[in-house]
């Protein structure tokens, strides 16, 4: 039930509104030449280049002017752009658009995946007129489906938030009490849910990593353990030819810190394949950090030290007669 008015009195009577774009959308085939893409259309005014910070890697924005006339022009994603053009330029280019002859003006800059994981460089944006007019089959550019508002700043985004809302059910008349022929939704709030759920699910995959920190770190000391029990004659036998304790201590906590190191380089390993592994079959974006894999030897380290001290503290205390007596 919104319209291009609608959009207009928000970005123009609203003292907290910085911005507003209409807003519309589907998807369709785009071809150039023997190329065919199936993406998705994007209808929206210049005002929503602003909002998104979202720049031209080659080419221009379409006009205000180009917007009002219902201009056949266009600016295509990254993804697009190469699956189309591959290392052509499209700028000036004319591609069908649901079979419409479309100019490119513009490659919109690389935004990558959205925090859903989708591409959001797979699309091509056009005039939100042009989208109604031209694909939607619409005679005039009334009904839209959204009109994005860009606050003036994040202390006022609560109070573009009710001018908006009251400024719509004046101009749709919805008497007050009356439920309202349209939704707000505030982004803020949807951003801070999702920040809760990722906090949530970084917790959850924190406790399973030390549980699985805890079982590795049990398993080396069982191991650490029988080994001192099975080596007991090796270690007398070293303390009669003069070794310390503290050089006994060293050497088991030597070989538990290398076993530990030894099974964290392993899990970096599989850990690396199965990410790039799951990224591309998925078709994400997966990113590596070296400062994670020192990280997790460090852990491993740690591991190592912490529960290989018991088993080398008890192999260092041995008594050298009973360790040589032992069969």
């Amino acid at each position: 039930t919104l319209t291009m008015d609608d959009a207009r009195a928000i970005g123009k009577e609203l003292p907290a509104v910085a911005l507003a774009s209409p807003a519309s959308r589907t998807s369709g085939p785009v071809v150039y030449g023997n190329q065919n893409w199936s993406t998705i259309l994007q209808g929206v005014s210049p005002e929503y280049f602003e909002m998104r910070d979202w720049k031209t890697g080659d080419g221009r924005h379409f006009t205000t002017q180009e917007m009002d006339a219902a201009v056949k022009v266009c600016l295509l994603g990254s993804t697009v752009a190469e699956n189309l053009f591959g290392p052509e330029d499209p700028v000036g280019k004319i591609v069908r658009i649901k079979r419409a002859p479309f100019t490119v003006v513009g490659v919109l800059e690389s935004k990558g995946q959205s925090p859903n994981g989708q591409d959001q460089d797979d699309i091509v944006i056009l005039p939100v007129t042009t989208l109604l007019k031209k694909l939607a089959g619409s005679a005039h550019s009334g009904s839209i489906g959204v009109v994005l508002v860009q606050a003036v700043d994040g202390e006022h985004v609560k109070e573009a938030e009710r001018e908006a809302t009251s400024l719509l059910r004046q101009r749709h008349r919805i008497a007050p009490g009356q439920d309202a022929d349209f939704s707000v939704r505030n982004l803020s709030e949807m951003l801070a849910l999702a920040e809760s759920a990722t906090r949530i699910m970084s917790l959850l995959l924190g406790g399973i990593a030390s549980v699985s920190l805890v079982v590795g770190g049990i398993g080396i000391m069982n191991i650490m353990l029988v080994s001192v029990t099975e080596r007991t004659r090796e270690i007398g036998i070293r303390m009669a030819v003069g070794a310390r304790e503290r050089d006994i201590l060293s050497q088991f906590l030597i070989e538990a810190v290398m076993l530990a190191l030894t099974g964290g380089a392993v899990g970096i390993v599989l850990g690396s394949a199965g990410a790039v592994l799951i990224s591309r079959l998925a078709g994400w974006s997966t990113l590596i950090s070296p400062a994670a894999a020192f990280l997790a030897f460090g852990f491993s380290a740690a591991v190592g030290v912490f529960f290989g001290f018991y088993p080398a503290r008890k192999a260092s205390r041995m008594d050298p007669i009973e360790a040589l007596r032992y069969e």
